[in-house]
């Protein structure tokens, strides 16, 4: 959270040489991603899936960082999975970015859609809502 990403990553390095579980992976990946290293950020996350195919987060992380590097048609079976697994608190993540990549792809409905359901799931989740509004200005 201080920024030092070299120290988090040794950190989340010798956690996983201790305890490896799913959520150090992603973390880990969080941290590569934050040098815009995406492919050490998605393969942490694909090591997370496989410690916990529950776990959601690395499945939108991956979505994200997918969208990061525009690899649009890619990321959204991940951030599906996001939203379909058992053991994720911030399901409102991947129905955000779901949004992100249908609006991109000129699917008013559908990102409208999403961007709903990212409010429904995280009233107090103002970038959904500041997407909506922003998407249906466009059609005043």
């Amino acid at each position: 959270m201080s920024g030092d990403l070299a120290e988090a990553k040794r950190l989340y390095t010798e956690s996983i040489r201790a305890y490896p579980t799913a959520e150090a992976h992603t973390f880990l990946g969080w941290a590569y991603s934050m040098e815009e290293n995406y492919a050490a950020a998605i393969l942490e996350c694909r090591k997370a899936t496989i410690a916990d195919p529950e776990f959601g987060n690395p499945y939108n992380d991956i979505g994200s960082y997918l969208i990061a590097q525009r690899k649009w048609d890619e990321a959204e079976a991940w951030l599906q999975r996001a939203i379909r697994a058992k053991r994720y608190n911030s399901r409102h993540y991947p129905y955000m970015n779901l949004g992100r990549l249908h609006e991109r792809n000129m699917d008013w409905d559908s990102a409208k859609g999403a961007y709903r359901m990212a409010m429904l799931l995280a009233p107090t989740y103002a970038p959904a809502e500041l997407a909506l509004r922003s998407l249906l200005s466009r059609f005043n």
